[in-house]
């Protein structure tokens, strides 16, 4: 019987994807009005740039560990109580300034003080513009009271935290919050799901897990014997994982409740 829900964040709930491409497209466009550059290349050019020096820290294994992209580091302070945060915490304020620098260098742009001036702007933006989608709301309102919810995102306490302060009425719903950089672990080691179910004091047959990436929501759920629920908005394409679930909106989660219940019943 199904009593838990185990929700991300990221991408299922928030819109982070569309939140980081309007910062981007904010900041690239104060670009574009001083120097004329086109904005989407110049987007182009300081993501491949921030990808590249981002993999090249060596604070990168702890992060994929823990799970933070690249462009989170672009705007998170890493205010975390623990070494390897403080390592990021200080490699941030030059990876973002670098990074910029060198995308404006890709249009032969030369200017470090404005690269510095577009490394705090992006920040702002992306503070500026929380994005949730449409139907994360009206979902839990209607899971609230009838099951036991628990987020389980990946990512820095004080970042993933931010990124809650900021959309504060998602926060309510939740009997537990559990963030793979307060926890040691990241999704999809099975050890982050086995935590959250010690929290709700359930056994894994009595949970589904909502996500919207294969390689660590839907992976870590199988290998810890969580059924899983693949949310694939944009319909993209499956690779080795395979979720017991596959939706394109939050609220078809009903109809797999409602079968569950009656297999159960039969």
């Amino acid at each position: 019987m199904i009593k838990a829900i185990f929700f991300d964040l990221d991408d299922t709930l928030l819109w982070d994807q569309r939140s980081v491409k309007e910062a981007f497209t904010a900041t690239c466009q104060v670009a574009a009005d001083k120097y004329q550059v086109d904005p989407e290349k110049l987007e182009e050019s300081v993501r491949e740039e921030a990808r590249n020096l981002y993999a090249s820290y060596e604070t990168y294994a702890f992060t994929q560990m823990i799970g933070i992209n690249p462009f989170e580091g672009l705007w998170g302070n890493f205010l975390d109580d623990d070494d390897q945060f403080r390592k990021m915490k200080e490699i941030v304020p030059g990876y973002r300034k670098e990074s910029w620098k060198k995308g404006l260098g890709r249009h032969g742009i030369k200017d470090d003080e404005f690269a510095a001036l577009l490394a705090e702007r992006f920040p702002e933006e992306r503070r500026r513009k929380p994005f949730v989608y449409e139907d994360s709301f009206s979902v839990l309102d209607q899971l609230k009271g009838k099951y036991k919810l628990l987020l389980l995102t990946n990512g820095s306490p004080d970042l993933q935290q931010t990124k809650l302060t900021i959309t504060p009425e998602l926060v309510p719903y939740f009997d537990q919050i559990v963030i793979s950089g307060a926890f040691g672990r990241g999704k999809p080691d099975p050890s982050i799901f086995e935590h959250a179910l010690s929290l709700l004091e359930l056994q894994k047959d009595e949970v589904l897990m909502v996500g919207d990436n294969l390689m660590t929501d839907i992976l870590g759920a199988t290998r810890a014997g969580i059924k899983s629920v693949w949310i694939n908005r944009t319909n993209k394409e499956r690779n080795e994982v395979i979720p017991d679930y596959e939706i394109k909106q939050l609220d078809e989660l009903f109809t797999i409740l409602e079968s569950l219940k009656v297999k159960e019943v039969n």
